[in-house]
């Protein structure tokens, strides 16, 4: 589109097919011309979604808003196939690599995800508290912040626990579940009555792909709640929040963990009334005021903006230096006031302060 922030798509066919490839929280199309001999070579891109960004495949007389790159169909009427990003957070880039500092995927890779995790826990990465290792794509590619929420509330892991101190746990846990004196339906028995942090990383982003016509689209109300639903922990009503040190919120019940930030107090989410039974007044903590009461639903509403900021901050920092600097605002200066004299500007501030009859200032 005339909009749009990404590269030119040096490709020309009539007739060519995409296929696509996920990597954690990247895809990777492929344009192929139909006659190999005939068309051009094929192209790669490499899309990255933000908080936003989505494919739709839409009539071309009918184009979704902030359909920034489209593919055409040859059917009559055509369709497009539209890279559709409201607030302008994703990108796309030629070629066919991946951003290098992102490790094996958590969902298409997981063995090699899991070994990359348990032989590089020497690293100072995981001397973090758990909840901010799981949001480095180094180790956890595909993780963000809704699912480290989710995954650490279903273990009760609190989320400033040391993230080493949870991981080695693992390897002597793998060392019982690969014991050759269990048969395989034990085995299999075993991972799935005790799953482990990293076999949760692979299984609860797979419960939203295999269901996600259902779960996660905000433009169908009805879809977004069944989302909201499927939330345990995430912005749920009666959850603790903190923010971790790099400003993004942990959502989580119980302790924090020993590495909690200092100088914050958890904040719990208001619970909603039942529309149908009234809920029975609960007694107030000797640091809770009926005040402060009446003002958590108020807060429960910054909480939801101010971890919106979050995510476009994470965003914006994740971006390619060239993109923000294409994506800046073009400030328009306000035109210049005509200067006032320094001396007309006291005597106007003695004027003031002395009122209207007072006898001027020698």
């Amino acid at each position: 589109s005339a909009v749009g922030r990404g590269p030119e798509v040096p490709f020309r066919s009539e007739a060519y097919g995409i296929s696509a490839v996920a990597r954690g929280k990247e895809l990777r199309l492929t344009l192929s011309a139909l006659d190999p001999a005939a068309g051009p070579p094929p192209q790669d891109l490499v899309f990255r979604f933000g908080m936003s960004g989505s494919f739709r495949l839409s009539p071309a007389a009918e184009l979704p808003r902030h359909a920034h790159l489209r593919f055409l169909t040859r059917e009559s009427p055509p369709r497009a196939l539209c890279f559709v990003d409201p607030r302008r957070f994703g990108s796309w880039r030629l070629g066919d690599a991946w951003q290098p500092e992102r490790g094996p995927c958590v969902v298409s890779e997981y063995q090699a995800f899991r070994e990359n995790v348990l032989k590089n826990l020497d690293d100072r990465a995981f001397d973090k508290p758990i909840c901010e290792a799981l949001l480095n794509q180094k180790y956890f590619n595909g993780i963000g912040n809704y699912l480290r929420a989710e995954i650490l509330y279903r273990l009760k892991i609190p989320p400033f626990e040391k993230a080493r101190t949870v991981l080695e746990a693992l390897k002597e846990q793998e060392r019982t579940k690969k014991d050759p004196s269990l048969t395989l339906s034990k085995k299999v028995k075993l991972r799935q009555e005790n799953p482990d942090l990293l076999e949760l990383c692979h299984t609860v982003p797979m419960e939203v792909i295999t269901a996600e016509k259902q779960l996660f689209d905000p433009e169908h109300s009805d879809n977004y709640a069944a989302f909201k639903n499927w939330l345990q922990c995430y912005l749920v009503p009666g959850m603790s929040s903190l923010r971790d040190r790099s400003g993004r919120t942990i959502w989580f019940q119980g302790e924090p963990g020993p590495m909690a930030p200092k100088g914050q107090r958890p904040r719990k989410t208001p619970r909603k009334k039942s529309p149908q039974l009234k809920a029975e007044p609960e007694a107030l903590s000797p640091e809770v005021t009926p005040r402060a009461l009446k003002q958590r639903p108020r807060a429960a509403g910054k909480c939801l903006k101010s971890e919106e900021k979050e995510e476009e901050k994470e965003e914006e920092a994740d971006r390619p230096g060239k993109g923000r600097a294409r994506g800046r605002r073009k400030v328009t200066a306000a035109p210049a006031l005509p200067e006032v004299p320094p001396s007309v500007r006291r005597s106007r501030r003695t004027s003031a302060r002395r009122g209207k009859d007072a006898a001027p200032a020698v």
